[in-house]
């Protein structure tokens, strides 16, 4: 009795830790430049500016049988933000707005991952609760992600891809200069590739 007891939390255990090694850990691919922070806000109401965030880095943990698990971490230097107009670059990154001097990281960290169903193109989709910490001020956001596809890459690796998107409004991170109603409203855009952890 005592050995088939000993064979049962034996195998159990086994179960266990096959079951908790699926996920595996991945590191944002900032070398090969395939991760990006885009946004989008309207100007005065009359257009729209756009512009990203040429350095980030980050890392997340996936299991594709269980996305409910993943977790996710990503960093962004605030002082790289590009509108393709230099002079607009630099007055974002004054006090006016992002005030890199004094905060010069975002960051997200998720919390809760709820699976969703899928896309009109059979891709997985989930809302990635997570922390934004902007301008030293941390928020609740909710990302509407997509899982875009995983696999070996012709360079020995193992990869894996996301999108998402929210939306923001600048005020609730601290007092920036005020542009108008039509100007609060921040839309990101993320999307990245992961390399597997050796």
């Amino acid at each position: 009795m005592l050995k088939k007891t000993l064979a049962a939390l034996a195998i159990g255990s086994a179960l266990l830790s096959a079951g908790s090694a699926m996920a595996a850990d991945y590191v944002i691919d900032k070398e090969g430049q395939h991760a990006f922070v885009d946004f989008k806000i309207s100007h005065l109401g009359y257009s729209y500016i756009t512009g990203t965030f040429k350095d980030l880095d980050g890392k997340f943990s996936f299991d594709a049988a269980k996305p409910e698990d993943a977790k996710i971490e990503v960093n962004v230097r605030t002082a790289s933000v590009f509108t393709n107009h230099a002079e607009r670059d630099k007055h974002i990154s004054s006090k006016d707005f992002l005030d890199v001097g004094k905060f010069a990281d975002a960051k997200f960290v998720s919390t809760k991952v709820t699976p969703t169903g899928k896309n009109a193109d059979g891709k997985v989709t989930a809302d990635v609760a997570g922390n934004l910490t902007l301008l030293g001020v941390t928020k609740p956001v909710v990302v509407k992600a997509t899982f875009l596809g995983e696999g070996k890459d012709p360079w020995g690796g193992y990869r894996a891809g996301f999108e998402g998107t929210t939306t923001i409004n600048r005020q609730d991170f601290g007092k920036q200069m005020d542009l108008g109603p039509a100007s609060n409203n921040v839309e990101l855009y993320v999307t990245f590739e992961g390399v597997k952890a050796k």
